[in-house]
């Protein structure tokens, strides 16, 4: 491998291999280079999200409500399962939305004691907008694979994911 063709992992690899040559750290190279591209990705997300007002963590919720269709309401209960956080976590981040007019709490008809969560007008028009920039930016993420290169990894990702799932 040309030193051109090498990146920060590459160079702890070395080191590690150098101080402790009985380690295999292939893993290591594996699972680091996945932690450090999350990272990238995340950072430059983010910079999307706030241009919208928005931060990850509100993007998944508008997310969510956006891709669950017409009315785009869901529980409380049915966001938790789509998002995978706890329930704090989720109050905090609707209460959030609430405060800046993108959600609603509207009278659960199904269940006197409960709610439902809507998108507002306002929030459909910020999703939709923070949505198309989002996807615009993955695309430009991806840009330096080809695309049978892209799907590979995918295949790839999806196996090793499917591992833990």
């Amino acid at each position: 491998m040309e030193e051109l063709d090498k990146d920060h992992v590459d160079k702890i690899l070395a080191q590690w291999r150098r101080e402790r040559p009985e380690l295999d750290v292939s893993a290591m190279g594996l699972l680091g280079r996945l932690a450090r591209v999350r990272a990238h990705v995340a950072g430059e997300q983010e910079k999307i999200f706030s241009d919208h007002g928005l931060t990850s963590a509100s993007f998944d919720v508008l997310a969510t409500l956006r891709r669950s269709g017409p009315p785009f309401q869901l529980s409380p209960g049915e966001l938790l399962a789509a998002t995978m956080v706890t329930s704090g976590t989720m109050t905090n981040r609707i209460d959030q939305l609430e405060k800046a007019g993108l959600v609603e709490r509207l009278d659960n008809p199904e269940d006197r004691r409960g709610v439902i969560i809507a998108l507002t007008p306002e929030g459909l028009k910020r999703i939709d907008a923070a949505a198309a920039a989002h996807v615009t930016n993955q695309q430009r993420l991806v840009a330096g694979l080809e695309p049978a290169e892209r799907e590979a990894l995918n295949g790839l990702l999806r196996k090793f994911l499917a591992t833990f799932e």
